[in-house]
């Protein structure tokens, strides 16, 4: 039988303070999430990992949903996938920079990209490069100041039969003259501002 201590001044508080205690050590302590983990679109990304269980070998399909939830590969972003998939934090930046699909800058609303590999170049690549630069006041690798235009350069896109080519928010044009590429891009933005 348990005896029953009258309250006072000197005892009350502390049966009260374990009550209010136990109810919280028994409450399963959620971590609380900053950055990147914070962010919605981080959901997919987790997704991802759990699909591919956080094997390494994942690096590039985890690097290329990163990149469409987020728009690039930020600094946090490429330190938590290294930590996840226990790979050296080189070797992702290492795939990362490697492929010209992934940024690890922002990108504008739309992305200019021109091929300079040797077929391409030898087509005048690098002058349809800097008519576009002219034209839209932007170098390669950098985006507008107003955030719709985001120009680069690959080394090589793989269709070297319709060299030089320009790919365009995705689309790849081929055979362009430099005049013709500016035509194109501006057509894409002029489209863009008229919606």
């Amino acid at each position: 039988m348990a005896s029953h201590v009258p309250a006072t001044s000197s005892t009350s508080p502390q049966p009260v303070a374990r009550e209010r205690a136990a109810p919280a050590a028994r409450r399963k302590e959620t971590p609380v999430k900053s950055g990147i983990e914070a962010d919605p679109r981080f959901k997919i990304i987790e997704h991802t990992l759990k699909r591919f269980h956080d094997r390494p070998d994942a690096l590039i399909e985890v690097l290329h949903t990163a990149q469409e939830s987020f728009g690039y590969l930020s600094p946090e972003m490429l330190d938590f996938t290294a930590s996840r998939l226990n790979l050296p934090q080189s070797w992702v930046y290492g795939v990362a920079t490697f492929y010209h699909f992934f940024s690890l800058t922002p990108q504008g609303e739309h992305t200019c990209t021109v091929c300079l590999g040797t077929a391409c170049y030898v087509k005048r690549a690098a002058e349809i490069l800097t008519a576009l630069e002219k034209h839209f006041g932007v170098s390669a690798g950098e985006t507008t100041a107003d955030n719709r235009l985001s120009l680069g350069t690959a080394r090589c896109l793989g269709s070297c039969g319709l060299a030089p080519v320009v790919v365009i928010d995705g689309d790849v044009a081929g055979k362009l003259a430099p005049e013709e590429s500016v035509e194109r891009l501006s057509a894409v933005l002029n489209l863009e501002t008229a919606r």
